[in-house]
């Protein structure tokens, strides 16, 4: 499938490269907010573009005074201002950014460093009591950058010192970071896809990847003046779709300090976007009907949503003033979330379309720089991913008789292949197509529509196929459960004869629901929310876990 010509797209000013893509906020809005962040307990710190921009220059002149302005530089930790600066120095630079996941352990972290030929690791603070241990194992690093470390010695520098020597180079006239000019097709940046030791494949991405994720994902759904940047910038997602495509827009970026904050900081920066999973979604879904029930609103609730659609329906729209309070929540501003990661639940769209918040799902995979597909901003169905971006093919291999097939994509998206993997390269790399291993298929619209993993399929001895997660996703809408994983029941041949659902239940929601007899209630439940599918995707055995199931470092469960 190519591009399809009738949709409309946003008007996008093209650039080429990040150093261009930075250049250009600074000319069009140096003096706009880029970045606010939490200093201290109280304070917030602004930064504007041009102050952004300095502090790069400053940061890239000291990495090129030691010659590593065009080496591997990786860096960890929680996001923080000191990072992004990181981010962007060396993504202008000739260098290569490694990003490591902040959840790995010690052993996995020498390990990505080792692998990944990084030669500078900037550290956040908790990583300090490690640096010891890491650097006798990475003979290859030469320099261990600390965030928070106070005085240089050898080659453990203080980022605060580090890039004062290069401010002072700089401002002496040593102009040789600000004038590089990197190949934008060679590697730019090393991302790990979550993998047990030894496992994980290092995704190579250049710059022209990343630019032509941002040019092409604003032409398809725009952002706005504000984001509360939340999840991890180790992944292409908030990194890439986010921090680029907000700079890209100009937009003021405020950084969320810890996962426990995120609704006291949409109250104290009050965005109008922001970028989450599908879990989160679910917790703020979840969290609005607990605290109408609890106040004894939730009817009232159900009744202004009626009320409300039905004068959309005549061109009236209150759904800020209906839902007030709701929007008070999330700041007052909050016009759009944009998820992606896994699948979302429509009805979940559909609630926040009705309280007036635009849900926007898009589809994507790290090894596409991380973004294949997303909803229109006027085009919005979320039991799809939207539709492909403008730079991109896709097709359906081994259809299946139902019509679903694996997702193959090619375009300016793709991956350069795996680092110092080839054998693994060309395993999913064919013809410049890149086979993703998720199942889908393309509605009448054009819009892409997700299955399941192909990994996750259950083939029945009926020779019918099961994708879980669809399954999965109809379970959830019980509110009282929290987790579950769908798969199959083996008989003594090995034969998979019909469905089990493990699930974690939330102690809590049964208590606040009165639910005596969990195993009574939640069969019942879920013969209910099932009973749409056919017979043979219906649940014959479940079992309630007394445990939340294991978690990959993207908190998706492990199957």
């Amino acid at each position: 499938m190519g591009k399809t010509k009738e949709l409309k797209y946003y008007n996008v000013q093209k650039v080429n490269t990040i150093k261009q893509l930075l250049e250009m906020a600074v000319e069009q809005a140096g003096d706009k907010i880029a970045f606010k962040y939490k200093e201290g307990k109280d304070k917030v710190k602004d930064v504007t573009y041009k102050e952004f921009q300095e502090d790069t220059f400053e940061l890239g002149t000291a990495l090129n005074s030691i010659n590593m302005a065009d080496k591997h530089v990786a860096v960890i930790g929680d996001n923080s201002y000191k990072y992004v600066t990181v981010y962007l120095t060396v993504l202008k630079s000739k260098g290569v950014i490694v990003p490591i996941d902040k959840e790995l352990p010690v052993y996995d972290i020498i390990n990505v460093l080792n692998d990944s030929d990084s030669e500078v690791l900037f550290y956040a603070k908790k990583y300090e009591k490690d640096i010891e241990e890491i650097a006798s194992k990475t003979p290859n690093v030469k320099y261990f950058i600390g965030f928070e470390t106070e005085k240089s010695e050898g080659n453990k520098l203080s980022y605060n010192e580090f890039k004062a020597e290069g401010k002072k180079l700089y401002e002496g006239g040593d102009k040789t970071y600000t004038e590089m000019v990197p190949d934008h097709n060679s590697l730019k940046m090393l991302v790990y896809t979550s993998g047990t030791t030894g496992m994980a494949k290092g995704v190579m991405l250049s710059e022209h990847n990343l630019i032509s994720i941002v040019y092409y994902g604003l032409r398809v759904s725009t952002v706005y003046d504000r984001c509360l940047s939340v999840l991890p910038w180790h992944h292409t997602y908030e990194a890439v779709a986010g921090i680029l495509v907000s700079l890209h827009h100009h937009s003021t970026i405020c950084i969320n300090d810890s996962l426990k904050a995120v609704l006291k900081n949409l109250q104290l920066y009050k965005p109008d976007y922001i970028y989450l999973v599908p879990a989160f979604v679910e917790l703020f879904y979840k969290k609005i009907w607990s605290n109408a029930k609890e106040s004894h609103k939730d009817k009232a609730l159900k009744a202004m949503m009626v009320i409300s659609n039905g004068l959309r329906k005549v061109g009236i729209d209150l759904r800020i003033k209906f839902f007030k309070s709701i929007h008070d929540a999330f700041g007052g501003n909050l016009r759009k979330i944009v998820t992606g990661g896994a699948a979302v639940r429509p009805e979940l769209g559909d609630f926040f379309d009705t309280i007036g918040i635009d849900l926007i799902n898009g589809y994507g995979i790290t090894e596409c720089s991380p973004l294949v597909s997303v909803n229109m901003d006027y085009c919005n169905d979320c039991s799809t991913v939207g539709f492909p971006l403008e730079c991109v093919e896709i097709k359906l291999e081994d259809v299946t008789p139902e019509g679903d097939g694996e997702i193959c994509v090619k375009g300016d998206i793709v991956m350069l292949g795996y680092y110092k993997q080839p054998e693994k390269t060309a395993e999913v790399l064919q013809d410049g197509w890149f086979i993703t291993g998720d199942y889908g298929k393309i509605n009448d619209k054009g819009q892409l529509m997700i299955t399941g993993r192909k990994k996750n399929l259950i083939v029945l001895d009926n020779g019918k196929n099961v994708f879980p997660e669809e399954i999965e996703n109809y379970i959830m809408r019980i509110p009282y459960v929290q987790e579950v994983v769908v798969s199959g029941v083996k008989d003594k041949s090995g034969s998979e004869i019909a469905l089990c659902a493990e699930v974690f239940l939330n102690e809590d929601k049964l208590k606040e629901l009165n639910i005596q007899d969990k195993e009574q209630e939640l069969k019942k439940d879920i013969s209910k929310e099932c009973e749409v599918l056919p017979v043979y995707k219906r649940i014959g055995k479940i079992v309630i876990r007394d445990k939340e199931f294991e978690k990959t470092t993207t908190n998706k469960i492990k199957r």
